[in-house]
């Protein structure tokens, strides 16, 4: 797992890069400051965007548990219980959170770009 990137990753590389040829800008990247470190942020606007990978992150289309040994499923659930933490503690501190699946990235580039120009325009 070390090998594993938690930064810069292919699709969050691609959201980036869609978001400046869309000619959004000010965002910054991994925030340590804020709850969860989210992948882009825009502080002053208040709004977090998080890239999430469908496998580690235990989405249902991705990831069923007991296909896997235990530890994979306590280490998915974890995870899906963090961003909850996360999200939660982002929403009551008055935070937009914008949480993306990797393969949404992959399918509609143009409807995440979206997404998240319209919470940053709010």
């Amino acid at each position: 797992m070390s090998r594993v990137r938690s930064k810069d990753t292919r699709p969050e590389l691609a959201l980036r890069k869609a978001l400046w040829a869309a000619g959004v800008r000010g965002w910054r990247c991994h925030v340590r400051s804020v709850p969860g470190t989210p992948d882009l942020c825009w502080r002053g606007r208040r709004v977090a965007v998080f890239v999430d990978s469908a496998w580690w992150h235990g989405h249902p289309s991705r990831w069923t548990p007991g296909r896997h040994p235990a530890k994979w499923d306590e280490k998915i659930a974890a995870n899906r219980r963090r961003d909850e933490q996360v999200n939660r503690a982002l929403a009551e501190d008055g935070w937009t959170v914008i949480r993306i699946w990797d393969f949404e990235l992959a399918d509609n580039l143009p409807a995440a770009v979206a997404r998240v120009y319209e919470a940053i325009s709010a």
